[in-house]
């Protein structure tokens, strides 16, 4: 990497959906990334070590219209011809797959905030610092959860065939469900977007399911959440969309009763070890945006809050050394807590919440992102 005057900006980099079938997604993740880069601004900067003079940050963000070969396209730009110092990776698990091997090829971190399929860190395992749960975690809890309410013992799963997104959430339910003893547990795949969703409806509740779960496109989980009535023998609906606000935005009083997985809720954190607490950021995202901030847009801000805090402990720009400083890691942000796997990089410290739609609000149905005293991390000062 070429050496940069001390004054001269940090170049961040980033290709995300703001526009195409993503760009509800990519538009928010765009969000909370601009408002990392106005913070440091008004921060001064980004501090390399301690008592050093800041450095200010820039960012490069380039559209890659939902699509995964423009990514790559994007990101080989990036690296490139604007050769920039710090890489975030792209909204989606099918476009962040795209452009690992092209962050591994030149010997840079991709700072995952949107690729949340397991397949992410197994491509490029040395490459890629992610913030986020993986798929397979999000509902993995579900299963046990729903037989202590309800007593279900019979799963429908329906998942995306394209990407590895859907399949992670399956395999992820799956275990789930093994481990609280369900008697059935189906999957069906389906292409997407979804064309025909009663005669899919139809094959996933041939068996009766109690428990029945989607994992597609935010357009296929609404599609098929529309089906209320057609869902009526079915004791528990669950579908990743719903963990969003937009869900209940689109369905309305549809939603009701409906549990998704969210990375991020409001209030968890409000004495992080780094950064601000949630109240402050949602406080300020509604000032800059005038809406509130889903958790695409808290998990993207707080990946550069964790960038952040790296650089400051390597007192360094160069991928090895925050790479280093990434996996001693062990800290909370707004977000929740940051800890990697040191040989694999998975991100196991972050937690999932699950939450249900309640008279148009979404109940945590279990804090599990709370960690008991003994596991929290020493604040820092």
């Amino acid at each position: 990497m070429r050496a940069r005057p001390s004054r001269e900006p940090v170049v961040a980099g980033v290709s995300v959906s703001v526009s195409g079938p993503l760009r509800r997604q990519g538009q928010e993740a765009c969000d909370g990334i601009r408002l990392w880069v106005d913070h440091v601004a008004c921060a001064g900067g980004l501090t390399l070590g301690r008592n050093r003079s800041n450095r200010p940050l820039r960012l490069v963000a380039l559209d890659d219209a939902s699509s995964a070969s423009r990514a790559r396209e994007n990101v080989t730009r990036l690296l490139t011809e604007e050769r920039v110092d710090l890489l975030l990776g792209p909204y989606g698990s099918g476009s962040t797959l795209a452009v690992a091997p092209l962050a591994a090829a030149h010997g840079k971190i991709l700072w995952n905030h949107g690729g949340a399929s397991d397949a992410v860190t197994e491509v490029a395992a040395a490459h890629v610092v992610s913030v986020l749960s993986p798929a397979s975690d999000y509902l993995r809890g579900l299963p046990e959860l729903v037989r202590h309410r309800t007593g279900a013992r019979r799963a429908t799963v329906l998942y995306a065939r394209s990407g590895t997104f859907g399949a992670s959430i399956r395999r992820g339910v799956e275990a789930g469900a093994r481990a609280a003893a369900f008697d059935v547990v189906r999957a069906i795949a389906f292409e997407t977007p979804l064309r025909d969703t009663k005669t899919l409806l139809a094959a996933a509740l041939a068996d009766r399911p109690n428990l029945l779960v989607v994992a597609g496109r935010f357009e296929d989980d609404v599609a098929i959440t529309r089906e209320r009535r057609l869902l009526e023998t079915v004791g528990t609906v669950a579908c990743v969309a719903a963990g969003t606000a937009a869900f209940h935005q689109e369905l309305g009083v549809l939603s009701e009763a409906v549990i998704g997985p969210s990375q991020w809720e409001p209030h968890v954190y409000e004495r992080p070890s780094i950064g601000p607490p949630s109240a402050w950021f949602c406080s300020e995202f509604r000032r800059v945006f005038q809406r509130d901030p889903g958790y695409v847009a808290a998990q993207a801000y707080a990946l550069g809050i964790i960038i952040g805090e790296c650089i400051r402990r390597a007192d360094s720009l160069e991928d090895g050394d925050l790479l280093a400083a990434a996996r001693r890691l062990d800290t909370t942000a707004l977000y929740g807590r940051f800890r990697l796997d040191p040989g694999s990089l998975r991100q196991v410290g972050h937690e999932i919440l699950l939450v249900e739609w309640r008279d148009g609000q979404k109940r945590p149905l279990e804090r599990t992102g709370v960690m008991p005293t003994r596991d929290r991390p020493t604040r820092e000062r």
